[in-house]
């Protein structure tokens, strides 16, 4: 590729691109992924039992704030005004899947907030859940997070 081929790498340097002409329009998108957890540690947080707190309502206020503070932990991603943040959770025997639905009307999309928040609500149930997850030697053996991915993108 040659240096023009690049939106956001010019002969002075990076920049953000602009998207100052585009009409502001209705976007959302829909990001998932899941946390695979031992059945000890999802029946602890069924139960409420797992000693930091709330598992998934702290998972979801983090995944709110990380979609909300996207373009500050990406280079060169817009800022976005925000209209909705949807988080949910699915539970079966050996993991917990997390659904983060993000709306906004604005000139780009909203793909890597809806990702973003779907990985740090992964990143905070693994770490409230590590000290139940961990085994003899203090590593985590099947704690593992996958399949983060963008199910749905809408635009106008």
């Amino acid at each position: 590729m040659q240096e023009k081929d690049f939106t956001h790498l010019t002969s002075k340097g990076v920049h953000m691109v602009e998207v100052g002409e585009k009409p502001s329009v209705k976007r959302s998108a829909t990001a998932t992924g899941r946390i695979i957890l031992s059945q000890k540690t999802i029946d602890l947080i069924q139960n409420q039992e797992i000693k930091k707190g709330n598992v998934l309502t702290t998972a979801q206020i983090a995944a709110i704030n990380a979609v909300k503070n996207t373009s500050q932990m990406i280079p060169l991603c817009h800022p976005l005004s925000i209209t909705g943040i949807e988080v949910d959770f699915e539970m079966d025997e050996e993991s917990i899947q997390t659904k983060v639905s993000v709306k906004c009307a604005g000139k780009t999309g909203v793909e890597m907030e809806a990702l973003t928040g779907a990985s740090v609500a992964l990143l905070t149930i693994w770490d409230m859940v590590k000290s139940v997850e961990k085994d003899e030697n203090g590593q985590y053996p099947d704690t593992r997070i996958e399949e983060i991915k963008v199910i749905e993108k809408t635009k106008g």
